[in-house]
This record gives C-alpha cells, structure tokens and sequence, in this order.
C-alpha cells in the first residue's frame, strides 16, 4: 500500500475522538476535515476551540481553497485556535491517542488503505463507547517554568 496519513481529531475532556485515514496531507484535505469537525462532530457549536500543530496546511487559507467564500467564512468564524509550539509537539493530547492507536490497532503491515480505514474506524468506535479522558497535569505554571523561552511571564 506504501504510506497513509492520519488526521486526529480528540476530545481531551471526554475522551471522544476522530481519525481519519487519507492519502494524502494537504490543505484540502485538512480543510475537509475542518468541516467535518464543524458540520458533523459539532453542527450546534457556536465555538470550537482547536489546538493543533503548525503544520503549514493547517491555516485558515486552506479552506478558502477548498469550500466557496461564504463556507470558508463560516467555517473560520466558528474557530477559536491555538497552535502547539514549534519545539513543543508533546504538548500534542491527539500525540497520545495517535500513540494508543498505533500500538493497539496499527502494529503489523496493512495491505491496503481500505482495509487500514475499515480497521481504523473499528478501533476508533471501540475506543469511543469507553472513552478515556485526558488528564493534563503540565499547567501553564509549570510550563512557564520548564519553556521560559516559550512562555514569557508578562507580569514583569
């Protein structure tokens, strides 16, 4: 089959998840799943507020070049969003999921990118109906302390 990219989409507070099996990785397909995000996961959301790395598809751009104006324009104004530092991807609660899945669902040879999305999506329902929520114990606090150079104090 070669290689297959995976799109992450968690829920740290339910332990509710996403994770879609493309082709490829780029702004469209990002932008695709932005919409599901907003249209499926979260039609009633008046704001979803999404952390995500800084890869250079993920940008609001993208779903300009995917969806007509008035679409982009209603997807971005639902998007309140953050981006983990550069240096920082373990920040990533989606890393944690994606860690789960590969040891639990993805640790032996796929033959095909049908069969991988079946296999997927069958693990993803399993871990669903028992989610696991995530408890992040790194505060700004303490992240403050340990990034200096990441996290200015701006008391001072």
């Amino acid at each position: 089959m070669g290689l297959a990219v995976l799109f992450a989409i968690v829920e740290p507070l339910t332990g509710h998840q996403h994770i879609s099996v493309r082709e490829r990785r780029t702004a469209l397909d990002w932008a695709e799943e932005i919409q599901y995000l907003c249209d499926v996961m979260y039609p009633r959301a008046e704001r979803i507020v999404l952390v995500m790395d800084n890869l250079n598809t993920h940008a609001l751009s993208s779903l300009y070049k995917r969806f007509k104006p008035d679409v982009a324009r209603r997807l971005a104004g639902r998007l309140e969003i953050h981006h983990t530092p550069k240096h920082g991807s373990w920040l990533n609660m989606a890393e944690i999921e994606l860690n789960v899945l590969s040891r639990q669902c993805l640790n032996r040879r796929i033959e095909s990118l049908v069969k991988l999305q079946r296999e997927v999506r069958a693990w993803e329902n399993k871990r669903n109906k028992k989610p696991t929520p995530i408890h992040w114990l790194f505060t700004k606090e303490k992240a403050r302390v340990k990034l200096v150079s990441l996290y200015p104090d701006l008391s001072k």
